[in-house]
Parts: C-alpha cells; structure tokens; sequence
C-alpha cells in the first residue's frame, strides 16, 4: 500500500510545500495501522521508525521533521539549521533553509504558516487548548513579520458534528471573544457542539491572516484518519511544511 498523504490546497509561495500524512501506508500494525508517527501512543518504536523514513524518501523532505513534544501549551520554539529545540513545544518557526516543521494530530488541528515569501514558516498545534491559550497567537509574534502577509492552511481536524464538549470549554473561548458563540451548538445532552474550524479561522482574521481549509474530518473519515476521540488507542498523524529546492 502506497503512503497517503493530503496536500495542502491553499496560496503559498512556490516553493514552500505542505502536507498531512494519512493513515495508509506504513508498518505499524492495529491499532495504529498503519501509518502511525507518533512514538508516545504504545506503537512499536520500531515500526515508528519505519514509518518516519518513509515519509521523508516518499515526500523527498531536505532533513528529517523537527518532531516536537507536544501538551497543548503555547511554547513555540525556533528551529535553527542544526539541531532540534528541547522540551515540550506545541508550536515551531523556522527561517532555515531545509528544516520540516511537523505537527502531530488525530482530532486536534494542524495550524500550517508560510510568510508571502517563503522565508518564514510556522506550524501551530492547536486543540481547544491550545487555541483558547493563544497558541495561534504566539506562532504568528515568533515569525516576526507582518500578519497580512502570511498565509495559513488549516489540516485535517475533528468536525462539529463529531467534537462534544462542556460548557467550561465554551467558557474559555467566550471569555476571550463573545463572537466565539457562533462556534458552539447547544445539543440535547445540554452539552455543545464544538466547531474547532471555525475558532481557529476566527483567531487568524483576527490577525488579518487568511486561511485555507482541509475540510476533512478525523473522526468522521476513518479510512483515512486517525482519531482520539473515536478509537481512544490509534496512531498519529502529521501536518509538514517546508521549502522545497534547499
């Protein structure tokens, strides 16, 4: 089976490439078949290995992906020419030529920046979480140039319909923006349908920086997704950016 991968349809610079892995085309065995990158879900780090490989021969990537450690915090880190940042991070910028930034999903949303020329890139994970803290926020303040300028692709998450959340949840966005209440439906469990597109395109206009979607949805999409919510143990995703020709 051929590696999957969905390609970011969006206005990026020429030569800056992006991307989400699927779930197809990798070594791991259920429940994290098959493609699965994460190295903290029980898989056998072996077949992680594998499957890391592959992706950087299938996609041709100049250097490995910087993996990061992520907690649904706000950190973000620098990624130089050499070397990979320590400690946990939710969120990375680079101006070095051939670093792959990569976020890991499987329901929370990948948050993939490029500035208009291409030498700045970014990469946010962004879960309620994260997205109610101000991580999209702080990504775009470390890139360091005009928000207008950049442009941003929004990876494949959990969708409304699928992501029931509690009103402490709502509450956390409210208290941030009233408008946020746009982003929630009220369901017969008294509980709220959580729209996690809709707040993160919120939190980019608010900045002036336009946003393309995926439109796919992990939980619902489950030929091609992993998902936390619908399968608990599975593997992960991961969203890439970088400059291509490096």
């Amino acid at each position: 089976m051929s590696l999957a991968v969905l390609r970011a349809d969006w206005e990026a610079p020429p030569a800056v490439r992006a991307c989400c892995t699927l779930r197809a085309g990798g070594a791991s065995t259920a429940p994290w078949a098959s493609l699965n990158l994460g190295t903290h879900v029980g898989d056998d780090p072996a077949a992680v290995a594998e499957n890391r490989q592959r992706v950087r021969s299938s996609l041709a990537l100049p250097h490995a992906p910087c993996w990061l450690q992520q907690e649904h915090g706000v950190r973000v880190v620098e990624v130089g020419p050499a070397g990979d940042p320590q400690g946990p991070a939710d969120a990375a910028v680079t101006r070095a030529p051939g670093r792959v930034l990569a976020i890991l999903v499987a329901d929370c949303m990948p948050v993939l920046l490029a500035s208009r020329d291409g030498a700045v890139l970014g990469a946010a994970h962004a879960g309620w979480r994260g997205l109610a803290a101000g991580v999209i926020e702080a990504t775009v303040a470390a890139m360091r140039v005009e928000p207008r300028t950049l442009r941003a692709w929004l990876g494949p998450a959990i969708g409304a319909a699928h992501f029931e959340v509690g009103a402490e949840v709502r509450a956390a966005f409210l208290a941030h923006d009233a408008a946020a209440a746009a982003a929630f439906t009220e369901n017969a469990r008294g509980r709220w349908q959580c729209d996690l597109a809709w707040l993160a395109r919120a939190r980019l206009a608010a900045l002036g920086v336009p946003a393309w979607e995926a439109g796919v949805c992990t939980y619902a999409d489950a030929a091609r997704c992993f998902s936390y919510r619908r399968d608990g143990r599975t593997g992960r995703m991961a969203a890439l950016i970088w400059r291509a020709g490096v």
